[in-house]
């Protein structure tokens, strides 16, 4: 495996998804992530145990081990003055000091930008927020359902007119992840300016910016032309002026989703594929202009033709047709798509619990050389307290009395 972050140490003083996100990626990636945790309570997430009425296990907790795993995490109360110094000893050898705690926050308990560069001044500083480090909103808090999601536009966007209202965010973490992701490579560019430069940055990303680049194809087109678009109400058939563009149902209740958006040089392919070539030759699907100008009417052969085989036929099928296409698939289906198994997007690690049965997570969507991630699973909280502040140079008494104190854990 190829560790493109090997020998940078990362110290995370973050929870919920959001930023961890980014640790976790980094992790990946190789870097030493140090994840700062209350001594009692730990990440505030570890506490989540209901997911859309799913029960999770704290030993087998999916949520949590998503953004966290490959991480090592070190129990300390920042809010005291001992645990503070204990953080700036490990900022002292950390490339990067990664953080979603709100402003007041990180001046209340003394580890913002100008704290932590005290100590360190080459240090980058990695925050991520809901709305912006600027601007009257700066130092309100969210999570990717209020930021991401409701405030962006995204939730207006992907709701059909028809519905009475907007529709919620259905997946978890489902904009935190993506945040993550934008941060992980931000703090990649910053590692790379410092060492072009010697100059180390602070660095922002918030789950609203997130969600407008994301959207940003939609929102330039809102910008240039006063005119949006939202969701249809789900149907089948191809699309006003493309048929080779839309959902098609399988005798099965399947559906096959065609996205060939130029048809030019597969208009045969499909019709030959689906069993009526000699549509073909139908001078109303001659060419491209042609099928636009008689969408409906090749809709409707598309339609009867992908109604009579079932879905697993088709998925067969038409891995010939040289246009693109999809099958509409289930999360469930993704874990076992040979395609993405071929391409190690799934890696499994041990659980806390210690059964022989893995943990199966998502790797990151960058892969260097070719090559699996290999990771670990995510810390119990304060797990390696002591290792690393051996590492530090810390003698067992101080560790002894730091923990007396309550400093740490």
């Amino acid at each position: 495996m190829t560790q493109v972050m090997k020998g940078i140490r990362i110290l995370e003083v973050a929870q919920f998804t959001f930023v961890p996100a980014a640790g976790g990626v980094l992790a990946d990636w190789g870097a030493d992530v140090i994840k700062i945790e209350h001594p009692v309570r730990g990440d505030a997430q570890r506490g989540f145990l209901n997911m859309g009425g799913v029960t999770l296990d704290p030993q087998r907790h999916t949520l949590f081990e998503h953004p966290n795993r490959g991480k090592r995490s070190v129990g300390i109360d920042i809010s005291t003055p001992e645990g503070q110094e204990v953080l700036y000893e490990l900022a002292k050898s950390a490339d990067v000091f990664l953080t979603n705690y709100l402003p007041h926050i990180r001046q209340k308990n003394r580890f913002d930008v100008e704290h932590i560069r005290a100590v360190n001044p080459n240090i980058i500083y990695a925050r991520g927020s809901a709305y912006g480090a600027k601007g009257p909103e700066a130092g309100v808090g969210g999570f990717d359902g209020t930021a991401f999601w409701s405030r962006s536009g995204v939730a207006m966007a992907m709701t059909p007119e028809e519905l009475p209202g907007p529709l919620n965010q259905g997946i978890p973490a489902f904009g935190d992840s993506i945040g993550g992701m934008f941060i992980a490579g931000g703090i990649s560019a910053a590692l790379l300016h410092r060492e072009r430069t010697g100059e180390a940055t602070v660095m922002d990303v918030s789950l609203l910016s997130a969600a407008a680049w994301a959207s940003g194809a939609l929102i330039a087109q809102v910008a240039e032309t006063g005119v949006s678009t939202r969701n249809p109400m789900p149907g089948q058939g191809g699309a006003a002026r493309n048929p080779f563009q839309g959902n098609y149902q399988t005798a099965d209740g399947g559906t096959i989703n065609l996205c060939t958006l130029s048809p030019t040089g597969h208009i045969r392919s499909l019709f030959e594929h689906v069993g009526v070539p000699e549509a073909a030759d139908d001078p109303r699907f001659a060419d491209a202009r042609a099928l636009f100008e008689n969408a409906g009417a090749a809709s409707d052969i598309l339609v009867k033709a992908f109604a009579a085989k079932p879905f697993a036929y088709w998925r067969q099928h038409l891995k010939t047709f040289t246009g693109q296409w999809a099958p509409i698939q289930s999360f469930e289906d993704l874990l076992t798509d040979e395609q993405a198994l071929a391409n190690d997007m799934i890696v499994e690690v041990a659980a806390a619990d210690g059964s022989d049965r893995p943990l199966k997570l998502v790797r990151g969507p960058v892969q260097f050389d070719g090559q699996p991630v290999v990771t670990t699973r995510s810390p119990e909280a304060s797990e390696h307290t002591e290792l690393v502040l051996m590492e530090l140079g810390f003698e067992w008494e101080r560790i002894e009395q730091l923990k007396s104190a309550g400093a740490i854990a």
